[in-house]
This record gives structure tokens, sequence and C-alpha cells, in this order.
């Protein structure tokens, strides 16, 4: 295909596509899909050879949010049952982060619901990244702690953390239909603040929410013009209890479009599979892998996830290795010219459940329309219980 050529091309190069050129790529058909993924796995592979960053996250404050973003199971008015707790202390945090640094994880990502840090809450996170840091030995720390004031980002560069993520999460015609307590512009002003401060900004997005193809160019589109260091891509896990909990808008095709189409706008930026990869992608995952070169590690937010010795027997088994400590992950030139490294991945609370049953067989390939609500799992395991953590 000539379309993907050029994209190929510009993608070594670093250059731009146009928005028809990324509106074509989710328009492809089934027939074309491995093409489309061995396109997109050119790119990767220039800039990031074969290896996968692991992440893991630390839920430090679950639920009882009052903003009333659509997607999250710890919004404003969700019955969704997760888990609910006040802040973790410095020493739980760092247990629950050891966990996930054992499993093989480089950056462990902090997590807490709410509209945004007080200056007491940037204290204490900073009290935890120190001790994260003191027990684990070159391990990285992002923050993902909500809207950011004057200073905050600073001061939390100053206690050690490498990186902060805040979502765009949809384009900005469309954000006030998914979020009406702050702006897309709030947000966007988050990221400047991090990377303003020194910090490696990480700004992602969350597909299946309704949104239409030109919604998801738009916001790949603006994180392109962000410029942040990582951009996670979650699918909606569509939490019962939320405005959202209806909606299965996804397949597993139209996923690995959308992390091509990412890829392409992005080609030099860590791509991260995040929240609802074993929902929606479910058996596809190891093609994923040929796009993006970031995954998250075990359990995210509020649900679980697919097993961590699973996840890393699948990034072997397709002929990838673990992204080590000594590698660093961003190409030279970004790395080297002042741009930030790795991020997070914030509110969508995503993750499937490992061990379920089995599809039921077919004929057909499936369609968005055969929700697979068995594969959503409220995770009941690590922080904020007593269980081990899944790492």
């Amino acid at each position: 295909m000539d379309l993907l050529n050029t994209l190929v091309d510009k993608g070594l190069r670093r250059e731009l596509p146009t928005r028809d050129e990324a509106l074509a790529v989710l328009a492809t058909s089934d027939d074309d899909l491995l093409d489309v993924v061995a396109a997109a796995g050119k790119v990767r592979r220039h800039w990031f050879g074969r290896r996968v960053k692991l992440n893991y996250l630390v839920n430090l404050k679950s639920g009882l949010c009052p903003e009333d973003c659509s997607y999250c199971s710890q919004r404003l008015g969700s019955t969704a049952g997760i888990l609910k707790y006040t802040w973790l202390k410095p020493d739980q945090a760092s247990d629950a982060a050891a966990a996930g640094v054992a499993g093989g994880a480089k950056r462990v990502c902090l997590v807490a619901s709410g509209r945004g840090p007080t200056d007491r809450d940037v204290d204490r996170v900073s009290e935890t990244i120190k001790t994260i840091k003191d027990n684990n030995e070159g391990v990285e720390v992002c923050a993902c702690l909500g809207l950011l004031s004057d200073g905050q980002a600073e001061r939390l560069r100053e206690a050690g953390a490498d990186a902060y993520n805040h979502n765009l999460n949809t384009s900005e015609a469309t954000y006030g239909e998914i979020t009406t307590t702050h702006t897309y512009e709030d947000r966007v002003d988050t990221v400047q603040k991090a990377h303003a401060a020194g910090l490696s900004a990480c700004s992602g997005l969350i597909a299946g929410m309704g949104e239409t193809d030109e919604d998801l160019v738009d916001v790949v589109f603006s994180l392109r013009e962000l410029d942040p260091d990582s951009v996670p891509v979650n699918f909606l896990i569509p939490f019962e209890g939320t405005p959202l909990g209806k909606e299965w808008n996804l397949t597993p095709q139209r996923c690995l479009r959308i992390l091509a189409m990412t890829r392409f706008v992005c080609p030099d930026v860590e791509v991260r599979i995040a929240g609802g990869r074993e929902v929606h992608l479910r058996t596809m995952q190891p093609l994923a892998l040929h796009l993006a070169n970031s995954v998250f590690l075990g359990d995210y937010l509020t649900s679980e996830g697919q097993a961590g010795k699973a996840d890393l027997e699948m990034i072997a088994d397709a002929g990838f290795e673990v992204e080590g400590t000594d590698q660093v992950t961003l190409p030279e030139h970004r790395a080297a010219g002042g741009c930030h490294d790795g991020g997070d991945v914030c509110g969508s609370g995503g993750g499937g459940a490992c061990g379920s049953d089995a599809a039921p067989e077919a004929s057909e390939p499936r369609t968005a329309a055969d929700a697979r609500t068995d594969l959503v799992a409220v995770r009941r395991r690590g922080a904020g219980t007593d269980l081990a953590p899944n790492a």
C-alpha cells in the first residue's frame, strides 16, 4: 500500500503525517490489518528495537473522587464496587512498588484519585517517592495526582519524581461531553507545568468512549503538539455503575489500528498499551507489542489485569525483551535534547481478569456488540488490601 510506505518513511524521519493519512489508517480493512501492523512495527523497531518497558501502578488513594469523569470507576456518583481507601503510608506504597520492581518493572507509577493535590498531599507523596527510591535502587517514579497548582511540579521534581502523567483522554471538541468539573485546557496546563518543571511529561488517551475517528486523530495530533515523552493508550473498561458502563465499541482489530495510528503520529515517543488491553485486545495482545514499546505489568488502579507471569511470557514468546534499568527508554535525540522520559496512566481504572472463562466458539469474527463483561474484574488484591499484589 502506498499509504503505508509513505507513513513508514515519515515515521523514520519523525515527520508528521497528514490528518487524512492518519484517518486512512483507522479506515483500513481487516484484510489489510497485518500490513498495517507490519508497517507501524518498522517504525517502532527503528526507534525502540525489540525492547518493552514495564511499568507498575500503585493506587495511593482509591475512590471518592469529586470529579465527574464519565469513564472512571472512582468518579463522583460511581456505584462500581471498587476498593475505597485513603492515602497509603509511604512504607505501604514502597512495599507495593517493590512487588512490581521484583516482577521486572522499571517504572513505578503513583496515582491518587481527586481533582488535584493540596500542598499537604504533595508533601505526603514526596515522602513516598523518597521512600520508594531509597528502597528500590534505579527505579523511576512517575506521579499522577490530577491538576497541578503553581510550584507543585517543581516540588515533586525536587523530591525525586522522574515524570508526571495527566492524560488529555479525548478531543478538545468532545471533552465537555465526558467531563464537566474541569476543562480540556486545565489538562493541557498541567502537562505544560510538568514540562516546565523538568519532569518527563506523559499524556495519552482513552479509546472506546463513543468517539469518532476524527476525535481520535484530533487527540493524537494534540498530543504530538504537546510533545510528551510517553503516550499511554487506554481502552475503555465499561464499569457497571458508571455513565459509560454500556459502551462496548471496540474490537481487537480497531484497537490495533488505533495503536498503529498513534505510532505513526508519534514515532519516537514511548507508546504504552495501558488499561483495557486484556479486555479488548484479548488474544491479539502479542500483535500490539509490534506497535507499542511499553506496557503495564499486573493489575491496574481499580481492576485486575493479566497475571504478571503471563505478561512476561507473552513478551518473550512474541520475540521481545524486557527493558533493563541500565537501558535508556527514549531515542538519543530525545533523551539528550532535554526531552523527558516515560510516564504513567491515570483514571481509566482499566484491566481484565486473568483466568476468565474461554470465549464461546464462533465461526465469524467478533464485533463490538459482543460485550465481554466477564473480563471486567474489580481489583481485590494489592494496594489497600492485605492480599499479595499481582506483579
